[in-house]
C-alpha cells in the first residue's frame, strides 16, 4: 500500500454515469497489479471510495468509476488540475499464471475496467484473451473498442438486444475454455459459476471502510471461513467461494 497525492488530468463521461478518471505523477516505482483497487479520499465525504485499477502507463493512472451516490457525483464534479488523496496497491490481484492461451474475461458494467488491465498483462505473456462484456443496453456499452485495439477476441451482449448479442454474457461462454477471469455484479458472477465448471478467479464488489483490511466492515462468508474483501480479495478463488 502506497500513499499519493495525484493531479486529475481529465475526468470525461463516457457513458451515462460513467467517468475516466486519469490521473497523473503516480510515483514509478509504485507496482500496481491487474485486479487492484486504490482507495480515493474524496473531498466533502468522510470514507474513501474503493475503485478498480482500469490501466497504468508510466506515470499515468486510469480509473473508470460509475456515479451511485454522493461521493462519486461529487468526484464527477472534479475538473482537471485538482489533486485527490489515494491509497493505491490496495487488495490481491489476479494470478495470471493460472490460466491456460485463450482464458476467458468476463465483465458486466463496472467490473469491466479491471479486466482491461488483465487483458493486457496477459497479452503480453503471449496468451489471447477472449473477452465477453455485458451490458443493459446500446447506449451503456463502453471499453469494446479499447479491448478490440490490444487485439482480444470481444463479444458484446445487452439484455434489449440493441448491440451485440442479445441476453446476458453466460449465455455465450464456450465450453472449450480452461480458466475465466470475471468481474462484475453479485448476481452475474454466481451465473457464471452456475453455468461453468471451469476454474476461474473473480473479483467481488463490496462497501469498504478502511479498505486494507482494519475494519472488517467488507468481510464476507466462504468455504474457509470469514474473508476480507479489501484484504483478502477482491480476487478470489471460485472454490474459496463455494459456488
Amino acid at each position: 500500500m502506497t500513499h499519493q497525492t495525484l493531479t486529475i488530468l481529465n475526468n470525461t463521461l463516457i457513458a451515462p454515469g460513467v467517468f475516466r478518471l486519469a490521473l497523473g505523477e503516480l510515483e514509478p516505482a509504485v507496482e500496481i497489479r491487474p485486479g487492484q483497487f486504490v482507495n480515493i479520499q474524496i473531498p466533502g465525504v468522510f470514507l474513501r471510495r474503493p475503485i478498480s485499477v482500469c490501466d497504468t502507463e508510466g506515470e499515468r493512472l486510469t480509473l473508470i468509476y460509475k456515479v451511485v451516490g454522493e461521493g462519486t457525483r461529487l468526484l464527477s464534479d472534479m475538473a482537471s488540475g485538482q489533486e485527490l488523496d489515494l491509497l493505491t496497491g490496495l487488495g490481491t490481484g489476479y494470478d495470471l499464471s493460472l490460466s491456460g492461451p485463450s482464458p476467458l474475461l468476463i465483465g458486466g458494467g463496472v467490473g469491466i475496467p479491471p479486466l482491461y488491465f488483465l487483458a493486457k498483462a496477459l497479452i503480453k505473456q503471449g496468451k489471447t484473451p477472449r473477452v465477453f462484456l455485458g451490458f443493459n443496453k446500446a447506449e451503456e456499452v463502453f471499453m469494446a473498442k479499447e479491448f478490440a485495439a490490444l487485439g482480444a477476441e470481444v463479444t458484446i451482449t445487452t439484455l434489449d438486444g440493441s448491440a451485440g448479442k442479445p441476453g446476458f454474457v453466460t449465455d455465450y461462454l464456450p465450453k472449450e475454455a480452461d480458466f475465466f477471469y470475471t468481474c462484475g455484479p453479485l448476481p452475474m458472477l454466481k451465473a457464471i459459476c452456475s453455468k461453468t465448471t471451469l476454474p476461474g478467479q473473480l473479483s467481488l464488489e463490496e462497501r469498504m471502510g478502511c479498505g486494507f483490511g482494519a475494519c472488517m466492515g467488507c468481510s464476507i462468508q466462504t468455504a474457509e471461513g470469514p474473508k476480507r474483501v479489501c484484504k483478502d480479495g477482491p480476487v478470489f478463488h471460485r472454490e474459496v467461494l463455494g459456488w
